[in-house]
């Protein structure tokens, strides 16, 4: 800033020509100063705006009014926008909205309405979307989490850390800790409470698919939809691999006899026993299906969901697909313990959150609309198209066993319904 010396009254007239030039010039730079008051205060602001290197403030240049130099040093500097602020996915937001709508839906009507309640075995209905929706919105939430990883250590550890939180308020919320609320009798029983879970579930599949997210990825730029399979080919070669083993063991386990007890009304009279027959392979039955086997083994039959879906069948209510009193001839393993949510069916859990994850994918790498749509409506329409025909020819839909079929016509659903909303809201 110029700075302005008062003249000492009486020196004018012994001043030379050219100081009385300087003099002048310096009187019209005071007197165009002085014209508007705000815009020169307005001028000193951007001044220091745009200027931020000016140590000091006292030493701002040559003999120009403020507010013509601000003016000429802010048209100098290059204008740069203002940073984007990080935008959320609406489209995102509205299908997880919508899948927690529809829980809330089949949660308090499906008592009313078992139609769209769980289906009691094979089939599909509109509460078997919720769990597989849910894990689909895992995986491409995590493709945008961590499209750039910058300590993959550290990334691994808060992964681990989210995934415990979440299987602890599973244990909480569904090991029975409110299993005597309605009684008034609160507490849990450690030794038959329950292990798994939905929320187990999820922490589950996370924990898997952000692993994968984080250390299976190459640093390859994905130009088109070769280079984006070939950069996560690892993330695929995993759900591979999860898929075999699961139709491995689901088709190629032996099942052999196994039997349960229930405790009767009264504490002093024996617990009763039932006896299963069993002794086949590859049987996706309610009573000798691998996936309740290797609950049974693992976690302990008094460690499974004591009422599963299946007690709504035709073999064991008379109000089927209701529930209802047993028939008389009902089968023995009508009341035994199963887990929806148990830990053979979890893996295909996982490649549904895997597949989530590959639409993420798309989205952090393809900014057209039109090649986000493509890329989501093609896989979505084949897994429909697969899921419907292991289904006919004989591996059928099943969301207490998540199979194969299950997963694909879900996944698939789930990508099209996202298609749609994105389309609508973007």
């Amino acid at each position: 800033m110029a700075i302005e010396y008062e003249p000492i009254k009486g020196y004018y007239g012994d001043e030379s020509e050219q100081e009385k030039h300087l003099r002048n010039n310096k009187n019209r730079n005071a007197a165009d100063d002085n014209i508007d008051d705000g815009e020169k205060r307005i001028g000193k602001v951007a001044l220091r705006i745009s200027e931020p290197a000016i140590v000091n403030k006292d030493e701002e240049g040559p003999l120009i009014p403020i507010s013509n130099s601000s003016r000429l040093r802010h048209q100098q500097q290059p204008q740069h926008p203002p940073p984007q602020q990080a935008q959320r996915l609406v489209s995102l937001d509205v299908f997880r909205g919508l899948t927690i709508v529809l829980m809330i839906l089949v949660d308090d009507v499906g008592g009313l309405f078992p139609a769209i309640n769980h289906s009691p075995w094979n089939g599909l209905t509109l509460a078997d979307y919720v769990m597989p929706f849910f894990l689909f919105i895992v995986g491409v939430s995590l493709g945008l989490t961590y499209k750039r990883v910058s300590c993959k250590a550290t990334a691994t550890r808060k992964t681990i850390l989210r995934a415990l939180k979440l299987l602890i308020l599973g244990l909480f919320l569904q090991g029975g800790f409110f299993h005597g609320v309605n009684h008034l009798t609160f507490g849990v029983d450690i030794s038959q409470m329950r292990l798994m879970g939905i929320l187990q579930r999820i922490a589950i599949a996370y924990l898997v698919a952000a692993i994968c997210e984080i250390w299976l990825k190459d640093d390859d730029h994905v130009t088109s939809e070769l280079t984006l399979l070939r950069k996560y080919r690892y993330q695929w070669v995993v759900a591979l691999v999860l898929t075999i083993i699961y139709i491995s063991l689901l088709y190629g386990l032996f099942v052999p006899d196994w039997e349960y007890q229930l405790p009767m009304a009264t504490s002093s009279s024996a617990p009763r026993i039932f006896s299963v027959k069993c002794g086949v392979r590859g049987d996706t039955g309610p009573a000798c299906n691998v996936v309740g086997m290797i609950d049974r083994k693992i976690l302990g039959i008094q460690h499974l969901y004591s009422k599963p879906v299946f007690v709504r069948t035709k073999q064991c209510s008379i109000n089927s697909p209701d529930y209802g009193p047993l028939p008389s001839d009902a089968p023995s393993w009508c009341q035994a313990p199963f887990d929806p949510e148990g830990l053979l069916s979890s893996v295909m859990a996982i490649v549904t959150c895997l597949v989530g994850l590959h639409y993420g994918h798309i989205i952090v790498h393809f900014k057209d609309h039109r090649d986000r749509l493509r890329l989501w409506l093609i896989p979505s329409s084949a897994l429909l198209v697969l899921g419907l025909a292991l289904d006919f020819s004989g591996m059928h839909i099943n969301k207490a066993l998540y199979t194969f079929s299950y997963m694909c016509v879900t996944a698939g659903a789930a990508g099209l319904l996202f298609a749609g909303i994105y389309v609508l809201v973007g």
